[in-house]
């Protein structure tokens, strides 16, 4: 898999392209000293965003400074009432939280965004937690319509219809800048070849 490098910018515009099936990675430009520099993790702040959301739980979560900043991530789109693949794509998610063992929510934090933040309010997103049995780690979020959106946009999930949500995972190593995406109705293995690759990367990891 080709690696492309970029800055913190052109790294976060880079995930908006996506494609079913297919996997993206993507790495900030290191600094000499191989550690991101301050004006990196500002960039990525400044792109990102701390617009902010709301969990499963009813708490307010900062979306770049409280979801991503230095973590390992897996980033979902759905609705709780959706009929057709929302719930398969979560089901796989429960199977990668399995698979993660006591790495999830420690190594590995999973961030769900609803694409229908009028109907989907924390009580119904801690019912459908509860379905798919989320533990710590597994953020299911919603919010404001402006702020929900604005976050989708961010990941390039955002749809103008509901029912057309992406059934793409986007799979990232924000501390050192490694992006990729899974088509999120793949096997568990596959899926977990993809986090374990994210997992592994070091920012000291020869390009």
């Amino acid at each position: 898999m080709k690696r492309i490098h970029s800055s913190p910018l052109m790294l976060a515009l880079s995930i908006l392209v996506l494609c079913c099936g297919c996997s993206l990675a993507v790495a900030q430009e290191p600094s000499a000293s191989q550690t991101p520099s301050a004006n990196a993790e500002s960039a990525a702040k400044k792109y990102f965003s701390d617009v902010v959301l709301v969990n499963q739980n009813g708490e307010k979560m900062r979306f770049y400074s409280d979801l991503l900043e230095g973590k390992v991530v897996i980033i979902n789109s759905f609705f709780a009432t959706c009929a057709g693949s929302c719930l398969p794509l979560n089901r796989n998610l429960e199977k990668v939280q399995q698979s993660l063992g006591a790495r999830m929510g420690k190594d590995v934090h999973i961030i769900s965004i609803s694409v229908d933040p009028a109907v989907d309010t924390p009580a119904s997103l801690k019912a459908y937690a509860k379905k798919v049995n989320a533990g710590p780690g597994w953020y299911f979020l919603t919010g404001d319509k402006q702020s929900v959106e604005l976050a989708l946009k961010k990941i390039g999930h955002f749809v103008d219809n509901k029912q057309d949500h992406l059934n793409i995972f986007i799979i990232g190593n924000e501390r050192t800048g490694l992006w990729k995406k899974a088509f999120g109705l793949a096997k568990n293995e596959e899926l977990m070849k993809v986090v374990d690759s994210v997992l592994a990367d070091n920012i000291t990891s020869p390009k």
